[in-house]
């Protein structure tokens, strides 16, 4: 199972088609498991799993499976929210995608449902997205957006999960109001 996740995570499970039947091929044709069969991989995989902003907001407009369009959503906000403070836009991105994500994300659980025997696995954007929006002061969205996670099942890694989250940011908001 941890090799079935690892595998949908970081893509390793891709095979060079030509080098293995001995072809020196100007394209790599490579393969990935979606939905328990081996599929070529796409423009929105590769642009997912290679950390470059330009090329994952490139991607979006791409059609591609469930699995996918989550890791390009997410490792987008991953991407953005790391530079955030450096660069406003790049908060600005993070914001406008965590929002894109969090809407199509009703669609997008059943399929990482099924592609991981039944389990969810931690879906970072909710929580960075949380985040930011508590640095920006707007406590409202950031609970509800806390909400929202908890009703789709998810947790955020910490000892209190959401619920933890949502009480750190309505001491926060008291904080600021007083």
């Amino acid at each position: 199972m941890f090799k079935k996740l690892k595998n949908l995570i970081f893509g390793r499970s891709s095979y060079d088609v030509s080098a293995a039947r001995g072809e020196s091929a100007q394209k790599q044709v490579r393969f990935t498991m979606r939905a328990g069969k081996l599929v070529e991989t796409d423009a929105v995989f590769d642009a997912w799993t290679s950390g470059d902003i330009a090329r994952m907001q490139a991607a979006l407009a791409e059609k591609t499976n469930l699995v996918d369009r989550h890791f390009l959503l997410m490792s987008l906000v991953d991407q953005s929210y790391k530079y955030r403070k450096d660069d406003p836009e790049l908060e600005k991105l993070c914001a406008e995608i965590s929002e894109q994500h969090i809407q199509e994300f009703p669609e997008i659980k059943p399929a990482l449902v099924k592609s991981l025997d039944g389990l969810l696995p931690r879906v970072t954007t909710f929580q960075k997205y949380a985040t930011l929006l508590t640095e920006q002061n707007n406590f409202d969205r950031a609970v509800e957006v806390c909400d929202i996670a908890i009703s789709h099942g998810l947790h955020d890694g910490t000892k209190g999960g959401f619920e933890g989250r949502i009480e750190r940011i309505k001491r926060k908001a008291a904080k600021h109001s007083a």
